[in-house]
């Protein structure tokens, strides 16, 4: 039995190379092998490109997400109950892309961009590509605008820039969305584009929030999409690349955009199944291999461009849902790892009636001071140590151990701190008077104040400024800091305020 040395065969390799017709096509037509909720699986399509459109022969659409040697994974971007297998499939030989423009504002559409609203259908003749690469590092600039919440714990502690990606994170029911549709409600002034995608939720929730962005004022600068939980696992895993295709056109026009994932856990779970049908191998928890790249690639997308690219500006606010508070889970800390900083919101903290239930010790914003206005970087710097303080101090109380005085002190200015920012749901408050209320709070003004009476100060204190101190309030909305002039009136003002309450 003769054995063909290393060299017999590399000779062999290159006759076949010369002999063959490089002149050959490959085929550009193939049919349906196998199809499995949506994910149909094509042989013959031998140069297919990945995320390339194809149309079967009832004229549906499909995208290209799987290439092995010998078939190709297809998503049907449509109702899949009309293909069977055999069909014909024809490759388009262009990649997926979706129309863009402003006709988009004030709609609310499905995840493939089919208007849900009863509203005209969208057409442009402008189209974006969903698959691109993210913005080079050249071509950004430093996270330093604002985009104020007009949420006191938020604003004040873990501030959000412009071009920032801040997680929200917490168990099921607690406040992640609504944190969400309140930053939106609050940007109806900055002229902020706000796209709320809606990912694996019900439409009865999808359907209130449309009603209070309505009810508000601030769907006209909004875009609601809904790929709910009854849809195919492909709509639900387009979506959120899809819209953000949407968000970067208004970015590179230089205008500035927030976009909301709701939620990135339910995404993960729509391609976990899609990957498992396309008979992928699972790892850990059944997902596969590529789901970190899967968010990465999404929320990397997020930016603020420099002048010379328009300086407009992408910020995310992914939302990730944990199971019993563990944001030790692979999707949690997946998706920790590539944001800028996470708010955290703990259950226990929202059962005591503390809303937003914001954890401070796990929230964190890597942009930190950088997003601040010099007036709440000035008022709010004591704020989150004083709080983490007595947190670790709080815990000690568990235990019944005698306090002595200073610490005592310490625990019942925490527990006015911690009343001092609740705040209730879609009652924005002005950066300005977050600014004049935490400085009472952590300059210690309100010591004499028993805890029940802290929410009646704060009432007081807006109605007062409101009514008698118009001339301080527009002079530290214009300058954004606290001069000492300024702090002096500042102090006159919570004086009076607490001699009022005190005198009753």
């Amino acid at each position: 039995m003769s054995s063909t040395t290393t060299s017999e065969l590399l000779q062999k390799i290159q006759e076949s190379i010369e002999k063959a017709d490089l002149t050959a096509t490959f085929s550009q037509k193939g049919e349906i092998l196998e199809l499995r909720d949506g994910v149909a699986t094509v042989v013959g399509l031998d140069n297919a490109m990945f995320s390339e459109i194809v149309e079967f022969e009832d004229r549906t659409k499909g995208l290209v997400l799987d290439l092995s040697y010998d078939k190709v994974g297809v998503l049907v971007l449509g109702d899949a109950t009309t293909l069977k297998q055999g069909d014909k499939v024809q490759a388009l030989g262009v990649v997926l892309s979706i129309p863009v423009g402003e006709m988009y504002l004030g709609r609310v559409v499905d995840g493939l961009g089919i208007p849900l609203d009863g509203g005209k259908a969208i057409v442009s003749k402008e189209r974006g590509l969903v698959e691109k690469t993210a913005p080079g590092v050249m071509t950004r600039e430093t996270v330093k605008i604002p985009l104020e919440t007009w949420i006191k714990a938020i604003d004040a502690m873990v501030p959000i820039g412009r071009g920032q990606r801040e997680l929200i994170i917490g168990d099921r029911q607690i406040g992640k969305t609504t944190i969400a549709l309140d930053t939106i409600l609050n940007q109806i002034d900055q002229d902020i584009i706000s796209i709320y995608v809606a990912i694996g939720q019900k439409d009865a929730k999808v359907k209130h929030l449309v009603e209070v962005l309505k009810e508000r004022g601030a769907m006209q600068q909004t875009i609601v999409v809904n790929a709910p939980s009854a849809s195919p696992a492909v709509n639900q895993y387009l979506a959120p690349y899809i819209w953000c295709t949407l968000g970067e056109y208004f970015m590179a026009q230089g205008k500035d955009v927030l976009i909301i994932y709701d939620d990135l856990s339910k995404h993960a779970v729509a391609y976990r199944e899609i990957s498992l049908l396309l008979r992928r191998p699972p790892g850990r928890e059944a997902y596969p291999w590529d789901i970190f790249y899967l968010h990465s690639r999404l929320l990397e997308r997020a930016a603020k461009l420099n002048a010379a690219n328009g300086g407009g500006s992408m910020t995310a606010l992914p939302i990730v849902e944990t199971l019993d508070s563990d944001i030790s889970a692979y999707i949690p800390t997946n998706i920790i790892s590539i944001t800028d900083g996470q708010i955290f919101l703990e259950t226990e903290l929202f059962k005591s009636g503390v809303q937003p239930a914001i954890d401070v010790g796990l929230s964190v914003s890597r942009v930190g001071g950088n997003a601040q206005t010099k007036l709440m970087k000035k008022v709010a710097g004591k704020l989150r140590i004083q709080l983490a303080n007595f947190r670790e101090l709080a815990n000690f109380m568990q235990f019944g151990s005698d306090l002595d005085e200073a610490t005592a002190q310490q625990i019942e200015k925490g527990k006015k701190l911690t009343e001092l920012l609740k705040q209730k749901n879609a009652h924005p408050l002005p950066s300005y008077k977050q600014a004049i209320l935490i400085y009472a709070g952590v300059n210690d003004y309100l010591n004499a104040l028993p805890l029940t009476s802290i929410s009646a100060f704060e009432e007081s204190l807006f109605l007062k400024l409101d009514k008698d101190w118009k001339k301080l309030a527009k002079d530290i909305q214009k300058k954004q800091d606290l001069t000492d002039e300024l702090e002096k009136q500042v102090i006159q003002l919570i004086k009076e305020v607490l001699k009022e309450m005190t005198s009753v």
